[in-house]
C-alpha cells in the first residue's frame, strides 16, 4: 500500500468516522489461538496498548528495515499517531515508546531507570540511533506527529511509519494497530498477531465458553488443565510452568515496589501515591482486623493501588490483560495466596491459566481495547477473569468459573474510559480497587450457586461487544468526555 506522509510531501485524504470500525476488522481472533503469553506480558507503564504496543510497533518497524537492509539507507523517519493515540498520547508517554522502540528497546527488556536519560539524550541531540546502530537526525516537532481529528479506518489506536533515504525516496512504510494488552498487528505485512504458531493444531480449541464448557464436560477436566494441555502445543509444561512463576514473580514484586513508592506521580495531576501509607498503617496496626473484619478488603485494595500506582510512574508491570487493568488480577492472586485456605505453586499457576482462558475469549469474541470498548474492556474484562481464576483454584466447578467470569463483567456494562488529563490515573488507579473487590465478590456469589444461571458468559461479552460498538468515542479512551472534561485538571 502506498500512502502519502504529512510531510509537506502531499496530503492525505482524512478518515473520521462517527465510531470506530466494527471490531470484527481488526481485533476479531476468531481465527487466532491466543496462548498465556499474550494476555501476560511484562513490559513498562503506564499504558498497553498506548506504551507497550507502540514500542513494539516502532521496534518492529526497525526489525523490518533490518531485514530488508535498508536500516542503513535510512536517513529519516516519520511517524504518524493516529485517533486515541493522538489524543492521549502524550499522557500515556507513547511519544516516548515510540523514542524507545525505534532505538531498538523491547518493553519486556527495557530497564525503567534507562528510559529517561535515554529520551533526554534524543531530545537534547536531535539524533536517534535506530536500532541503536545507526544514527539519524530526529527533531519531534518534524518527525512524529500527533494527528488528533483522524482515524486510519481499522482501529482507533493507529500508527503510520515512514522511512526516507536522504535523497527523500520512500524506501519503506508501514501502518500498525495497537488493539489492546500490547498486541500489536499490521495488514501490510499479512499477520494478525505480535507472536507466532497462532495457527497450530490444538488438542481443546475453543472460541466461546460454551465450547469450553462442552469441552469440559466431555474429557472431564478443568478449564487450567485443558488450557495447560493447549499450551503443551507450543512449548513443553516445564516451560509453560517457568513462564507462568515468572509471571506471578513479576505481578508480586509490582505489589511490593508499589508499597514503597512515595511522593507524586508524574504527569502534572499531582496525584500522591497511597499504597505506601496505607501499607505502613495496616502494617503498624495488625489488631486493626481484630476490630473490623473487613480489613481484609483494605489489603486487597493495597495491593491494587501499588500496581496501578506502579504502572502511573513508568513502572515494571505485567499487562493483565492491559496496563490500565494491571492491579485486578494481582490484587485477586494476592488474596489467594494469603487469605485463602490450601494455598499451593500449583494453585497460583491455575489462577493464572484459568484468567487467561477466559481472557482468550474475550479476544476472540470482543476486543480488551479501551479504545474500541471503554474501559468495561479493560478494567471489565480483568475482573472477569480474575472472578473466574479465584473460583477455580477455591474449588468451583467449570459451570461456576463461567458464572462467576460473567458475573464479574455484567456489572461492568458500559463502563467508560475517561481518564483526566490522559493520565492513567484518575479514575483508572482507584477503578483497579474496584474491579479487584468486584471480582472477589462475583466469586463469592458463584459458589454460593450450582453454575446454574440465566446470562451466559458468551451471552454478556456480545453485549458488552455492542455496548462498545455504540459508545461515543468521546468516553474510549480520547479524554474527550466524562472526568476528563467536567474535572479542572491542577
Amino acid at each position: 500500500m502506498t500512502t502519502t506522509p504529512k510531510t509537506g510531501l502531499g496530503n492525505v485524504t482524512p478518515v473520521v468516522p462517527s465510531r470506530p470500525a466494527s471490531t470484527t476488522s481488526t481485533t476479531s481472533q476468531m481465527d487466532v489461538n491466543i496462548s498465556v503469553t499474550d494476555l501476560y506480558t511484562i513490559g513498562i507503564g503506564p499504558s498497553s496498548s498506548h506504551t507497550v504496543g507502540p514500542m513494539r510497533a516502532a521496534k518492529r518497524f526497525v526489525d523490518r528495515l533490518n531485514s530488508e537492509d535498508l536500516l542503513l539507507k535510512t536517513d529519516r523517519v516519520l511517524v504518524e499517531l493516529y485517533g486515541s493515540l493522538a489524543l492521549t498520547g502524550h499522557g500515556h508517554a507513547t511519544d516516548m515508546a515510540i523514542l524507545l522502540g525505534l532505538s531498538g528497546k523491547r518493553p519486556s527488556a527495557v530497564d525503567p531507570e534507562e528510559v529517561q536519560p535515554l529520551i533526554a539524550k534524543i531530545r537534547t541531540s536531535g539524533s536517534i540511533s535506530l536500532d541503536g546502530a545507526h544514527a539519524i537526525p530526529f527533531f519531534e516537532d518534524q518527525s512524529l506527529l500527533f494527528l488528533k481529528d483522524e482515524l486510519l479506518p481499522e482501529h482507533s489506536n493507529g500508527m503510520r511509519f515512514y522511512a526516507f533515504s536522504k535523497d527523500g525516496e520512500e524506501l519503506l512504510s508501514r501502518d500498525y494497530f495497537s488493539v489492546g494488552g500490547g498486541y500489536v498487528v499490521s495488514h501490510n505485512e499479512g499477520d494478525r498477531a505480535e507472536t507466532r504458531g497462532h495457527n497450530i493444531s490444538l488438542p481443546y480449541p475453543f472460541t466461546s465458553a460454551d465450547e469450553l464448557l462442552a469441552l469440559g464436560k466431555e474429557s472431564g477436566l478443568s478449564i487450567a488443565e485443558m488450557m495447560l494441555a493447549n499450551e503443551s502445543s507450543w512449548r513443553s509444561e516445564e516451560e509453560t510452568f517457568a513462564f507462568l512463576d515468572d509471571v506471578n514473580d513479576a505481578m508480586i514484586n509490582c505489589i511490593k515496589r508499589g508499597c514503597e513508592g512515595v511522593g507524586v506521580l508524574p504527569g502534572g495531576l499531582n496525584v500522591k501515591r497511597r499504597a505506601n501509607k496505607l501499607y505502613k498503617d495496616l502494617m503498624e496496626n495488625p489488631e486493626r482486623a481484630s476490630r473490623d473484619p473487613l480489613t481484609v478488603l483494605d489489603w486487597v485494595n493495597l495491593y491494587a493501588l501499588a500496581v496501578n500506582e506502579e504502572n502511573a510512574a513508568g513502572g515494571r508491570v505485567v499487562t493483565a490483560p492491559t496496563n490500565g487493568a494491571a492491579g485486578v488480577i494481582p490484587a485477586v492472586l494476592k488474596y489467594y495466596q494469603r487469605f485463602c485456605p490450601g494455598v499451593t505453586k500449583g494453585g497460583s499457576r491455575n489462577f493464572l491459566l484459568t484468567a487467561a482462558a477466559i481472557g482468550a475469549i474475550y479476544k476472540k469474541r470482543a476486543s480488551i481495547s479501551a479504545a474500541e470498548m471503554g474501559c468495561q474492556g479493560e478494567v471489565g474484562v480483568a475482573c472477569s477473569m480474575a472472578a473466574g481464576a479465584l473460583t477455580a483454584v477455591l474449588g468451583g466447578t467449570n459451570e461456576q468459573v463461567e458464572n462467576a467470569a460473567e458475573i464479574g463483567m455484567e456489572h461492568n456494562l458500559g463502563l467508560t474510559c475517561d481518564p483526566i488529563g490522559g493520565l492513567v490515573q484518575i479514575p483508572c488507579i482507584e477503578r483497579n480497587t474496584m474491579g479487584a473487590m468486584k471480582a472477589i465478590n462475583a466469586c463469592r456469589l458463584a459458589l454460593s450457586g450450582d453454575g446454574v444461571h440465566v446470562v451466559s458468559l458468551d451471552e454478556v461479552i456480545e453485549t458488552m461487544r455492542q455496548t462498545g460498538v455504540d459508545m461515543l468515542s468521546k468516553y474510549k479512551e480520547t479524554s474527550q468526555g466524562g472526568l476528563a472534561v467536567n474535572v479542572v485538571e491542577c
